[in-house]
């Protein structure tokens, strides 16, 4: 899937969260990637295409959401690491440092972990969204130390900004057993 944009609107209604989705479809031509309740009684909207669609799609999500709008997220040019990450499908080098970005919405981890690999060489490991891990986000990513210091500062800062951040680390040199059961 080659999306150039992604969108998403968080709800505090399951009800208007169904609302929003329809809405943010019947609005512009793009792809919904997700459309699913998160807990705790959260419902999520994600989508992608080409920029002035999933824009236009991304304003109607806002405007229908209204006072249910938890978070929301715009990245007109989402870094290609971003939607592999959801599946969790990249591999880990044997020196690789570790670094964690949590957050307190969906969609602030989506946004910080695009601000992450943009801001530094790292490779994004996994981003694990709300579901079962009470509405937070978790991004993981690894690389040489200094690469992964730099781009979990960069992520943590765009989750910071917006009262978002819940906690970051970076550790240098993962225990083995430990990297091979992370975020399983």
């Amino acid at each position: 899937m080659n999306l150039i944009a992604l969108a998403a609107v968080e709800c505090s209604s399951i009800a208007q969260g169904v609302v929003v989705a329809d809405g943010m479809l019947k609005h512009a031509e793009v792809t919904l990637l997700a459309s699913t309740t998160l807990s705790p009684g959260r419902f999520w909207v994600l989508i992608g295409g080409s920029v002035a669609e999933v824009r236009a799609s991304h304003g109607r999500g806002i405007v229908l959401a209204a006072d249910t709008l938890i978070d929301q997220l715009f990245l007109p040019q989402l870094d290609s690491q971003v939607l592999p990450a959801f599946a969790g499908v990249a591999t880990w080098g044997e020196s690789d440092a570790l670094g964690v970005i949590e957050t307190l919405s969906a969609a602030s981890a989506i946004v910080a972990a695009d601000t992450s690999v943009k801001a530094a060489t790292v490779s994004l490991r996994r981003i694990r969204l709300a579901d079962g891990i009470g509405g937070k986000g978790v991004v993981a990513l690894s690389g040489a130390v200094h690469d992964v210091q730099a781009a979990v500062e960069a992520g943590a800062h765009s989750a910071r900004t917006r009262g978002l951040l819940a906690r970051s680390v970076v550790i240098p040199r993962v225990e083995p057993q430990l990297r091979a059961r992370l975020f399983g």
